[in-house]
């Protein structure tokens, strides 16, 4: 196999990897969207995760709620 070839067949595997991971990432967000419109999670609650990382702080979403919604 000539180099040509072999960067060629590169270009086209790196053209099919990005349109792959971009419809994978448009998969998700679709995916949050549409979870967080139909009231199973609201994700602006763990928008303050990071902030509110003390032992006394509330917690996000208790075990018993995880249950109830199952």
């Amino acid at each position: 196999m000539s180099v040509e070839t072999m960067r060629e067949l590169q270009g086209y595997g790196f053209f099919i990897l990005l349109v792959l991971m971009v419809v994978i990432l448009y998969s998700y967000w679709f995916h949050l969207v549409k979870s967080e419109k139909a009231g199973r999670r609201n994700y602006e609650k763990y928008g303050r995760l990071a902030l509110d990382d003390k032992l006394d702080d509330s917690l996000v979403e208790s075990s018993a709620d995880n249950r109830s919604n199952k």
